[in-house]
């Protein structure tokens, strides 16, 4: 994979000490964090002390100094090695939006206690009415003197329970106030435990630890803002794209899983006196996954690139391929695998219905594949919006 082949040294260490992580949370433990649907609080916090959640931060405050293409990678590794990274690429792709976006008051301050061990990030987007059309969002930030007062709700925000600060995503100018829809948006940092915030959790298919949130009148003070008050939206926008680069390496690396598991049962499972991967029927499935998967680590090699650089519609059109591609790919190679365990892939004790329900999520979010095929048809092919 050339993805790999980039690392410098120091990335090549951090993988390492990846492996050694997940050494200790074996599939046993997330299979048992799925059950109970619980949050995996020991591995999250070894994670953070390991210092795996300042890859992103500059040298200068005590950080990594490392970019997306590095954060891929350690997502990637734990879900090829049986976990699920879920629990902390919110905390990735926050990050990059504050080195991007922050100010350097906000960034010395915040930065030390990230780097500390400080616990995952977590962003407030989506809202019950507005779904994936973030400019329509109706939650309200309203200038008091040196602060602001939101309310609002917001529902499917992950981790929330579990994490010191959350991005919360606002208007500050009604849609009706505003020229264009992106304008009026505002990016503020705010404590978890702050005053007027209800939250309710919200069971899934798969352990997410997800909640609704209602906001009544939640102060911010004004140095929260991240970045420019109504200017917010293009910041958000290039902290998605990193996202789904993000997403789409931890999807590849549940095709690895699959695959993996699933070419060691069909050498081992012997059926009517030979191993079934002696047949076509299990060979070709896996070897159409296989070579899918060798397209998509270029893809996400030329997408890290992308996404890394000043082009904002290249790294558009990338990483929405990408993170579409991804999950389709996810989705196949994991019924791939539940068609060559039978009746032990249903079984939960391998992990596999886990991953695969685990995996079923990136076909709605954080993207549906509808909106990044729509994407793709109007902002890269020009043809018109149907929206």
């Amino acid at each position: 994979m050339r993805a790999l082949n980039k690392l410098d040294e120091e990335g090549q260490l951090l993988l390492g000490v990846v492996r050694e992580l997940m050494g200790k949370y074996g599939e046993s433990y997330w299979n048992k964090m799925d059950e109970s649907q619980s949050f995996p609080e020991d591995f999250v916090k070894e994670f953070m002390k390991l210092g795996l959640g300042a890859i992103l931060i500059p040298k200068e405050w005590g950080g990594g100094g490392k970019g997306v293409r590095e954060a891929s990678l350690i997502l990637r590794e734990i879900n090829l090695l049986g976990g699920n990274s879920y629990f902390v690429h919110g905390h990735y792709y926050l990050t990059a939006m504050l080195v991007r976006c922050a100010g350097k008051e906000m960034r010395d301050w915040l930065f030390p206690e990230v780097v500390q061990g400080k616990r995952v990030m977590t962003l407030a987007l989506t809202e019950p009415e507005a779904g994936s059309d973030s400019t329509r969002i109706s939650t309200l930030a309203e200038r008091q003197g040196d602060r602001f007062v939101v309310s609002g709700r917001k529902v499917f925000i992950s981790r929330i329970s579990h994490t010191d600060y959350f991005v919360l995503v606002a208007r500050t100018k009604r849609v009706d106030e505003v020229r264009k829809k992106t304008e009026g948006v505002t990016l503020f940092l705010v404590d978890a435990n702050v005053r007027g915030l209800q939250m309710r959790k919200i069971r899934t298919m798969s352990n997410t630890d997800a909640y609704e949130l209602a906001l009544d009148k939640v102060e911010v003070p004004e140095d929260r803002v991240i970045g420019e008050v109504d200017r917010g939206f293009p910041c958000l926008l290039k902290t998605l794209n990193a996202e789904r680069v993000m997403i789409a390496a931890e999807l590849l690396g549940n095709v690895r899983w699959f695959l993996e598991k699933s070419v060691d049962y069909a050498k081992r499972r012997v059926v009517f006196g030979r191993p079934i991967g002696a047949n076509q029927g299990v060979q070709f499935p896996l070897a159409e996954v296989y070579a899918r998967l060798l397209a998509l680590e270029e893809l996400l090699d030329a997408s890290v690139e992308a996404v890394e650089g000043e082009e904002e519609r290249r790294a558009g059109e990338m990483a929405n391929a990408l993170k579409y591609l991804s999950a389709e790919l996810a989705w196949d190679a994991a019924n791939v695998a539940m068609d060559v365990h039978g009746g032990y892939g249903y079984a939960s004790d391998l992990g596999i219905e886990r991953k695969l329900r685990e995996t079923r999520l990136y076909k709605v979010a954080p993207v549906s594949q509808n909106l990044a095929l729509s994407y793709i048809a109007t902002a890269v092919l020009g043809l018109p919006r149907s929206y």
